[in-house]
């Protein structure tokens, strides 16, 4: 039976509508939510292992706040991409765009770059500093066996844990309470982001992600 005049213009004007709607996530679509308050995005998380405090956005330059932006790579959708001239992490999503987070990053001389996966996630991990770093600095030595999980632990909340064609590269992502590291190079190579961020990171993506870090003039992207 044919369509009727007015049913065919019903039908096309949904049609209409419906392809000219945005598959591109916003904040609220986001799995966990985004939150678009930087005083709720870094609240205190009273229900942790070890309650974690709130961070006072004001000492957070806003650049580096969690925030979903446009984003273009041709890298496969749930990448991670950490940009260390830039001091930024980006989650790879659909449609050119990718969640971003502010990021600490290693001091000249102990970094690492290339592409790799992540092992396996911890929460509240245990900290064993490298050999190298022991012998670096002795002080450490009573943490060769490993550091309790805690609020003064410097892997933070969550660690991410970095391997390079099946090798632990002994470079994590991981939590950090030092609201005044993120966006500066200071740490002994591993990638740190705010506690509330690796958190939110850590229930973003799966064992086996893939990550990509590009260190200051390669080309690592595309």
């Amino acid at each position: 039976m044919s369509l009727t005049r007015r049913s065919f213009i019903v039908s096309a004007s949904a049609f209409a509508l419906a392809g000219c709607q945005t598959t591109k996530k916003t904040a609220e679509t986001l799995n966990p939510p985004l939150a678009s308050d930087p005083a709720r995005m870094y609240a205190a998380m009273p229900d942790e292992q070890f309650p974690l405090p709130a961070i006072n956005p004001h000492k957070i330059d806003p650049k580096y706040y969690r925030q979903l932006v446009d984003y273009s790579t041709n890298e496969p959708t749930g990448t991670i991409i950490v940009d260390t001239p830039e001091r930024f992490l980006y989650l790879t999503m659909e449609n050119g765009q990718a969640l971003r987070y502010g990021v600490g990053i290693g001091r000249d001389g102990f970094a690492w770059g290339g592409r790799a996966n992540i092992a396996w996630k911890r929460k509240w991990p245990t900290w064993t500093p490298p050999k190298e770093m022991i012998d670096r600095q002795p002080e450490l030595k009573k943490y060769a066996e490993g550091m309790e999980p805690g609020l003064r632990n410097p892997l933070g909340a969550r660690a991410l844990y970095i391997f390079e064609n099946g090798k632990d590269t002994l470079y994590r992502l991981h939590g950090t309470a030092e609201v005044a590291s993120i966006g500066r190079a200071v740490s002994s190579g591993c990638v740190r982001l705010l506690n509330q961020d690796i958190c939110d990171l850590y229930d973003r993506v799966p064992a086996k992600t893939r990550i990509v870090v590009r260190q200051e003039g390669d080309s690592l992207f595309g």
